[in-house]
């Protein structure tokens, strides 16, 4: 399995950000096979994390051409810097707490 973590610093989210980023999210669960797509901002960052189980699909999904628009607005209006890395998952503890 591998993970996307885009960690970025905001420079001014519109309306636009939030469809846009609902659509993109939609676009890698459903048509990408991306498994999990968790996001969070606090004060003026944020962080996604994805998982996948294959690189390929990362590539697919990062070539998209709804995803290629989406990653322009981010570099000209939305984030002021912005890293993206992709590992791979060696290992993963859980801990379920049972009812």
């Amino acid at each position: 399995m591998f993970a996307v973590i885009f960690r970025a610093k905001i420079a001014q989210l519109d309306d636009d950000y939030q469809a846009t980023a609902e659509k993109i999210r939609r676009l890698a669960i459903n048509q990408y096979g991306c498994l999990e797509f968790t996001s969070c901002r606090e004060g003026d960052y944020e962080i996604a994390i994805s998982y996948w189980e294959s690189e390929s699909q990362i590539v697919e999904w990062r070539t998209n051409s709804e995803h290629l628009i989406a990653q322009g607005k981010g570099r000209q209006k939305w984030y002021e810097s912005y890293s993206v890395q992709v590992t791979e998952i060696k290992r993963e503890y859980k801990s379920i707490k049972s009812k």
